[in-house]
């Protein structure tokens, strides 16, 4: 059975940062693209930011551009998304992702479906 589950949550001031963490477990994603998505109160799900296998070629949105990274770690079939300059806006739960297809880039993961999603992770940020 398939599973991601994010660690790293919490409550952080403005200006504060945070480190999610999603850890794999069922089968192996070092050939797939993965990705974070995140989901605020009353709005539908986004897509924030993407990886390709390799680690090699990135994707943000533009709201997070600067701030945001993430990053793999095949061997530990981990993926990261560590955030700093946290703003009020970014409060949302954030959804750990992978595509249904190995052929899906790091660009393209917000309009491919999405095979597994993790249960998410609520992050907090106050003002």
């Amino acid at each position: 059975q398939v599973q991601l589950v994010e660690s790293g949550g919490g409550l952080v001031q403005a200006g504060g940062s945070l480190r999610l963490s999603c850890a794999a477990s069922g089968r192996t994603f070092s050939s797939y693209a993965m990705g974070w998505f995140r989901q605020a109160p009353g709005k539908e799900r986004a897509f924030v930011a993407g990886i390709s296998w390799s680690g090699g070629s990135t994707y943000y949105t533009d709201s997070v551009k600067g701030r945001f990274t993430i990053s793999r770690d095949n061997a530990k079939n981990t993926v990261y998304l560590e955030m700093n300059s946290l703003k009020p806006e970014d409060t949302a739960v954030y959804y750990c992702a992978v595509p249904g297809s190995s052929y899906t880039t790091p660009y393209a993961m917000g309009a491919r479906p999405i095979a597994y999603w993790g249960q998410g992770t609520q992050v907090t940020v106050s003002s």
